[in-house]
């Protein structure tokens, strides 16, 4: 089939990637424009576009999708259909009604539930045990169009938002070679969603990470699941940003956010209800590191308390 690829971050890079090898003729490869990352800021390429170019693909970055000459240009490549995963832009009904077999999105929920930009973080959060994608056929609205394929996948307990996206891309990759040639072939008809069970999973800021010590600790451990690697969940220790990187739910209680320390290898904060074992951290400026480590580092640190914000005086 004729297509036009639509992605930008890693999750859409496996999709490409077995559409090229299903042998379908990727025409155009569309994805944002390059911007600062890391800690240095430099300008980088998303993944999608690094792997376009690796395989000789043509990329188009429009800053705005809906700018008409970008339009012109998907109206004369002509695709039969355009596949779209974690783009990042809603397309305008000029692009979704262009393609003849329409706008095919791949969306890293079961939808309604999650429907939005950040899908796999908000499960996590909220403490699902299982997600999956879906193949909609895409309209006007935020993740409302119809379904046309949708399968689920369990949520491993150590699970974060870097390993379920990686086995959400595999598995997206997987079911949009299996829904092209069903689509053109009509066997695969769309179902409207029951918007009525509808979840939103808005676009991520960094305050998301933020941790209230006032939370029970299964609720915090769930949000450092979820907002790794990015934003990251992080706290406030002697004015200091603190990352929590990796935890875990132990027997125990001590009042939110206070600190308790064993042995002087392993480290524990109170919550709203239960402990939370804190097992990799990140001191600001510096590396992920081991309790253990951590420990060495801040001698004394036994009955002090995290904050939820740095203090402005």
């Amino acid at each position: 089939m004729k297509l036009v690829y639509m992605g930008t971050p890693q999750f859409a890079v496996l999709p490409l990637l077995a559409l090229v090898e299903a042998g379908h003729e990727i025409v155009a490869v569309v994805t944002r424009i390059d911007k600062p990352a890391g800690r240095g800021r430099a300008v980088a390429a998303p993944a999608v576009k690094r792997a376009a170019l690796e395989r000789g693909l043509r990329v188009y970055q429009p800053k705005r999708v809906r700018e008409p000459e970008f339009i012109e240009i998907l109206r004369a490549l002509a695709p039969e259909a355009i596949v779209v995963a974690a783009y990042g832009q809603i397309l305008p009904q000029e692009i979704l009604s262009l393609p003849k077999y329409g706008c095919i999105n791949i969306h890293a929920s079961l939808l309604p539930r999650y429907r939005g930009a950040a899908p796999i973080t908000w499960a996590l959060v909220r403490g699902e045990t299982e997600t999956g994608n879906t193949i909609m056929q895409m309209d006007q609205g935020m993740d409302t169009g119809a379904i046309l394929l949708q399968e689920r996948i369990p949520i491993d307990p150590k699970d974060t938002a870097g390993t379920l996206t990686e086995k959400l891309s595999l598995q997206g990759a997987k079911m949009i070679t299996t829904a092209l040639p069903l689509i053109a072939s009509g066997k695969l008809l769309p179902t409207a969603q029951d918007s009525s069970q509808a979840t939103l999973a808005p676009l991520l800021k960094k305050e998301d990470g933020r941790i209230d010590w006032e939370r029970e600790a299964q609720e915090i451990h769930n949000r450092v699941r979820g907002m790794s690697p990015w934003p990251g969940a992080y706290t406030v220790l002697d004015n200091k940003i603190v990352k929590l990187i990796e935890t875990a739910i132990v027997d125990g209680s001590s009042e939110p956010g206070r600190l308790l320390e064993k042995d002087r290898n392993t480290l524990f904060a109170g919550t709203g209800s239960g402990l939370l074992q804190l097992l990799t951290i990140q001191p600001e400026g510096k590396k992920p590191m081991s309790a253990a480590e951590f420990l060495r580092g801040h001698r004394g640190i036994e009955g002090k308390k995290f904050e939820a914000r740095i203090s402005k005086s």
